[in-house]
């Protein structure tokens, strides 16, 4: 029976025009395959053209080409965890690939200020308008803010420590192979998250102080006392 996975591996390395080979998805990382889940390839190339042109999927593989100048593009802040974890299986440019990966998924300095001060004010939007709405006697509205405040706050999360947002499928792994400082265990995070995200802001407010944001909190006030 033929193997994709290994026929694309075999096909890519004797292809002089591919520069790279990353493993992504579940089976790059420990303990999240399932038996439903497929392999999931990017091929680095110089440019597009020929066979690696375009993303082709089938049920056991995914085949992802990837031009050198699309790797160090770090615009698509979405698609940035895919590189988080992920296995370089070959790299012809002396560790370049590899750099790139690494740059994928984690962030600059000036990167992490700037997601910190736009994701912190979204997170501080949503569960403000949720916390209106409980005391508007409107609780189903406010449970709907709260789901919005979900996302931000896992960004603003992870950006405070460089870190990428990862995807809700990985966010144990994550948690549980990188732990983040306490509180932020994996139990901690998904029950705030999948509960209540405005009852985390109390302890979310300390790190946010302790490392220089606290100024954007203050912008909004008196609101303020509303969230505590």
């Amino acid at each position: 029976m033929s193997d994709p996975y290994a026929e694309l591996l075999a096909r890519a390395e004797a292809d002089p025009d591919v520069l790279g080979i990353v493993l992504t998805g579940s089976r790059a990382r420990d303990g999240m395959a399932t038996g439903h889940s497929d392999t999931d390839v990017i091929v680095v190339v110089a440019e597009y053209g020929g066979a690696w042109t375009n993303t082709t999927r089938t049920p056991e593989l995914d085949t992802i080409p990837t031009s050198l100048a699309d790797l160090a593009d770090v615009s698509d802040r979405w698609g940035r965890y895919a590189y988080r974890g992920a296995r370089v299986l070959l790299d012809r440019l002396d560790g370049r690939v590899a750099e790139q990966v690494t740059a994928q998924a984690t962030l600059t300095p000036a990167e992490t200020d700037a997601w910190v001060r736009e994701e912190l004010d979204g997170y501080v939007n949503f569960i403000y308008r949720a916390a209106k709405s409980r005391r508007d006697g409107r609780p189903d509205l406010a449970r709907l803010e709260e789901i919005e405040a979900a996302s931000w706050f896992g960004w603003t999360l992870f950006a405070l420590y460089g870190r990428v947002r990862p995807y809700n499928k990985y966010l144990r792994w994550e948690l549980e192979t990188y732990p983040l400082p306490a509180p932020w265990t994996a139990d901690r995070v998904i029950a705030g998250l999948t509960e209540q995200p405005s009852a985390l802001y109390g302890d979310l407010e300390k790190v946010v102080r302790a490392k220089g944001y606290g100024d954007v909190l203050d912008s909004w006030g008196p609101e303020l006392d509303l969230l505590r």
